[in-house]
């Protein structure tokens, strides 16, 4: 039995996600802890993904800042289920990613791993994309692996989809090797367009999406984005979709209410999955959705409505929290590491063969 735990910090950057699992033959989720993320340091973060003044120290400051955050969650979850670090055999940390352009050759998540090793004593892997890009990949999506140890339980075909800022799709069918890719955008517009019209961070449960209709004209002109028109091996970021990018499409178009504008994002969004799904992986009987955009009611029930013949739910209906289910990936993923077990898959990043993802930094 080993004990590793996993941090992840997501596109929304609401907060860090701490999971505690346990490792042997099964993965087991022990525990978990949520750190909300400041907002000044959210600023930061979100600034960085562009380039601006500065941004090398701003860099080396903001990642400082973001593992005195992620050390305190450790702490407290370890103080929450007595152990100690000598007890953990590893972190693994996603860190926040502020770039991905693998089209250029590179992928960057900071997260001083050093640093985080030194303030909880404990070994700590992470930069868990850059060998898949060095060899030729996407550097993401990552999870699919996991994905497929966790939910291949049965025959058939199966698909597992995390909505966080972008969303991704596994695609599980027995003995077949897993595939998998980025869809779109997941809540990264969503988020972006009720920030900027009513200063909220998200739309709960998808209301303020329901509240309006879906604009034809706009959405057509989103889905003419030639990221929609590829197949996998695919990846996107906020490079891609973001809220510039959406104003630029609204200011060829009339002017629509702002709850309409939500509603076409939405469907946005649920559209890209269901089409992406329907291309790679016809006849899935099943699609289990984790990530923040599970607890979206309006986007689970157009889910629904677009995979009449899919049983469409969340995780949870098979024991695993929706919301832990990436900061479980990376701690599985230092396990992986850390044994030598090749965790990225060809068939997901389009990199030239297995690899061993990861750096160690010893505690």
């Amino acid at each position: 039995m080993a004990l590793y735990i996993g941090v992840m910090s997501g596109t929304s950057l609401d907060g860090l996600d701490i999971a505690l699992i346990e490792q042997t033959s099964a993965i087991r989720l022990i525990a978990t802890h949520y750190t909300p993320m400041p907002e000044s340091l959210r600023a930061e973060l979100l600034g960085l993904c562009a380039s601006g003044p500065d941004e090398i120290a701003r860099s080396a400051i903001a990642q400082q800042n973001w593992v005195k955050l992620a050390a305190r969650g450790i702490h407290s979850l370890l103080a929450q289920q007595q152990l100690k670090p000598a007890d953990i055999r590893a972190i693994g940390s996603h860190g926040q990613t502020i770039r991905h352009e693998p089209a250029r050759g590179f992928t960057v998540q900071i997260g001083n791993p050093a640093l985080l090793t030194e303030l909880t004593g404990i070994t700590v892997v992470s930069d868990f994309r850059s060998r898949d890009v060095a060899a030729g990949g996407e550097g993401a999506p990552l999870v699919p692996a996991f994905h497929e140890a966790l939910f291949d339980r049965s025959a058939g075909k199966r698909a597992v989809l995390n909505v966080g800022g972008f969303s991704n799709l596994s695609l599980i069918e027995s003995d077949k090797p897993v595939a998998g890719f980025d869809c779109g955008p997941g809540n990264v517009l969503l988020d972006a367009w009720i920030n900027a019209q009513r200063r909220e961070n998200f739309d709960r449960d998808g209301q303020w999406a329901a509240s309006g209709r879906v604009e034809p004209t706009l959405l057509n002109a989103l889905l003419s984005d030639p990221f929609f028109a590829t197949q996998g091996p695919k990846s996107t970021g906020r490079e891609v979709f973001n809220l510039e990018w959406l104003q630029g499409h609204l200011a060829r178009l009339p002017a629509f209410a702002p709850e309409n504008v939500q509603a076409t994002l939405l469907e946005l969004t649920a559209l890209t999955i269901v089409e992406s799904l329907q291309v790679a992986q016809s006849d899935t009987q099943e699609l289990l959705v984790c990530g923040g955009g599970a607890h979206n009611a309006t986007l689970m029930s157009r889910l629904s409505s677009l995979l009449p013949n899919t049983k469409v739910s969340s995780t949870a209906t098979h024991g695993v929290d929706p919301d832990w289910v990436e900061a479980m990936a990376f701690a599985w993923l230092a396990h992986c590491c850390l044994e030598g077990i090749a965790a990225n898959r060809p068939s997901v990043t389009g990199a030239r063969g297995l690899r061993v993802l990861g750096a160690i930094y010893p505690a």
